[in-house]
């Protein structure tokens, strides 16, 4: 017995035995953090043939490895690369400690630090109980609801951290990442909504304290069809969760904006019709026909009117909707003005003709269209310093004003049966001046590119309108300028550069607008109007200098030799009163019904379409006006 306590004190001796020592407890840290690992000995031990491995315990997984003191990363595994290390400076000193960076809900588990000497190895275990998460709850189902009604969109907060410690809560649709609500350092911020949800949207303030971050959607609009995102923000922390937002029904405006879609079209052609019957009975006396004519010209456009304002308040954009609007309102002024040229009803319109004027038309339309175009810079420019851009802004806005009242007043004398001296030169002032002002308009409310640009913008067009303007003036002064071939040249040319140069400036003008193309649409069509009434205006010129009103009709009648000029007249009118109306009143029902299902449009602004087929309407009356015009400066000169 003495001899084996002898051999077991000598064993304890030159025994070089170890304890590995690590953390007295489970680690909780947050995710995307570093957390170190410790594993550590009392002594320190050689470095020679020291190996340290740093394992998954429940995988085998090899975390890290060390070798005679010198880390080993190409053996680690490769979800650890990069993000596991050793304090590799204090090996030597016995700590083998791990460091393991932006961490994982993967990485928790447990760890086990082994520890392999020269006569003797150790372990300790390290856990990594539970990572710090942030949860965050909404719907767990789409949400269904009504066109105009009002939805709550799920998002709670369920952690351990307390409100105060979220910074942001940002709430947004993905399809586009359109911003919807923003809450940041314990403040909503409404600012920060995009234009559509702009004070319609908030969040529960009474709710926020228990870690609700639930957002009420007010005045649903079939555009707000979508997925939404509720997304967190703590710290180093954030989680998201997802709202989805659907099947959007037809609420009670939307049905009677389909409704009067239905009535208009439908309208135009029973009224339509019903015109056609009448005027192939010979029974039926002319007062009919033209309270039927009248109908077609008014009815359908009013519903088109009303449809487009209920449009507007429930799914259109203010620029869309007023332009529109102020077209379909107007409309019933050319349709009356351009009955001249229908042979059935002359005896009708001369009482009508007087008050329904085509510069009426042009100039009620210009001022509510530039009315808007001066509000949008008003409001863009809210920001700036400098007021001048307002100032000038408003002054081009005066002019352009001004210049539709003096229009006005000298076509209500040119039509007039005693037509004062000079009232023709004055309208073409007028004409020139409202150019230039809705020109300098344009220019202040949407900023100018470059100064060589508005040179160019300014210079070019106008003296083509100038030319436009002046050259008949010239023509009977001069006889070298007295052929047909200049006359035909001027008139077809000057127009047709003078829009193209016009659609140019203003594509360029707009292009930074994201409704550039609806813009260019509304713009393109009130010059087309202005070229008419410029032409209009010519021929009543020519009339003073001798020609007859007479002789002018005399002049087209012989010029026809056949029904195709009064059959292409009729076709076209019938397609301007019913066949435009028929059209945009399908094209505003599909796109509101599209709408409801796919919860986006399909046309983004339907200026592009409304505008461009008005204008195909006016484009045929601009080529009878200048025919017209033609037939007297050539019978003028044959008559000199």
């Amino acid at each position: 017995m003495y001899i084996i306590f002898i051999v077991i004190a000598i064993l304890l001796i030159f025994a070089d035995g170890f304890t590995v020592r690590g953390p007295s407890g489970p680690l909780v840290v947050p995710l995307g953090s570093s957390v170190v690992l410790p594993c550590y000995v009392d002594e320190p031990l050689p470095l020679e043939d020291l190996e340290v491995q740093w394992k998954r315990t429940d995988s085998e997984t090899l975390v890290h490895l060390s070798l005679n003191g010198e880390s080993r990363a190409e053996v680690q595994q490769q979800d650890y690369h990069n993000r596991a290390h050793f304090f590799t400076d204090q090996i030597q000193h016995g700590n083998f400690s791990l460091r393991l960076d932006n961490l994982t809900a993967e990485d928790e588990g447990n760890y086990t630090c082994k520890v392999y000497s020269l006569h003797d190895s150790n372990e300790t275990v390290v856990q990594i109980e539970d990572v710090e998460r942030l949860l965050v709850s909404g719907s767990s189902r789409s949400i269904s609801a009504y066109d105009g009604e009002d939805v709550t969109l799920n998002c709670s907060v369920d952690s351990h951290i307390k409100p105060e410690h979220i910074e942001e809560v940002s709430w947004r649709k993905t399809d586009g990442d359109v911003p919807v609500l923003l809450y940041q350092n314990n403040e909503a911020f409404p600012d920060s909504s995009d234009e559509q949800y702009r004070d319609r949207v908030e969040f529960f303030a009474d709710e926020i304290p228990k870690g609700n971050f639930s957002l009420r959607l007010k005045s649903l609009r079939t555009e707000d069809k979508g997925v939404y995102m509720c997304e967190v923000f703590a710290g180093v922390l954030s989680a998201n969760t997802t709202v989805v937002l659907e099947q959007l029904g037809f609420s009670s405006w939307h049905k009677t904006v389909l409704v009067f879609c239905f009535v208009a079209g439908f309208g135009a052609v029973l009224l339509l019709c019903s015109l056609i019957y009448c005027r192939s009975k010979n029974t039926v006396d002319s007062r009919t026909i033209w309270n039927l004519q009248l109908s077609l010209v008014f009815f359908p456009n009013v519903c088109m009117f009303f449809a487009f304002i209920l449009w507007g308040l429930t799914e259109g954009f203010l620029h869309e909707t007023v332009t529109c609007c102020a077209l379909y309102i107007l409309r019933p002024v050319m349709l009356i003005w351009a009955l001249s040229y229908l042979k059935y009803l002359q005896d009708n319109i001369k009482t009508w003709i007087r008050f329904f004027r085509l510069t009426s038309e042009l100039t009620v339309f210009s001022v509510v269209v530039y009315l808007v175009i001066f509000t949008h810079g008003w409001t863009e420019s809210a920001h700036d310093t400098n007021s001048g851009r307002r100032v000038f802004s408003g002054i081009c806005f005066g002019g352009v004003v001004l210049s539709c009242l003096a229009l006005s007043e000298i076509d209500f004398r040119l039509s007039s049966q005693d037509r004062p001296r000079g009232a023709s030169s004055h309208m073409q002032s007028s004409v020139f001046f409202l150019s230039l002002s809705q020109l300098f308009q344009l220019i202040y409310s949407f900023r100018l590119p470059s100064l060589e640009f508005v040179i160019v913008a300014i210079v070019v067009p106008q003296l083509l309108l100038l030319f436009m303007l002046v050259l008949p003036r010239l023509q009977a002064k001069f006889k070298c300028l007295q052929r047909r071939w200049i006359t035909s040249l001027w008139m077809i040319t000057t127009p047709l550069l003078y829009i193209v140069l016009v659609i140019y400036v203003h594509l360029t003008l707009l292009e930074r607008e994201k409704e550039y193309l609806g813009w260019i649409c509304v713009i393109v069509f009130i010059e087309v109007l202005k070229i008419i009434v410029v032409y209009e205006n010519s021929i009543t010129a020519a009339e003073r200098l001798g020609i007859q009103r007479r002789q002018l009709q005399q002049t087209e009648t012989s010029q026809q030799g056949s029904n195709t000029l009064p059959l292409c007249n009729v076709i076209m009118y019938m397609f301007g009163a019913v066949g435009l109306v028929l059209l945009n009143s399908v094209t505003l029902t599909a796109e509101l019904i599209l709408k409801a299902q796919n919860g986006e449009r399909v046309l983004k602004d339907l200026r592009v379409f409304v505008f461009p087929s008005e204008c195909v309407f006016a484009l045929y009356w601009l080529i009878l006006v200048i025919h017209a015009d033609w037939k007297v400066v050539t019978t003028k000169f044959t008559r000199n």
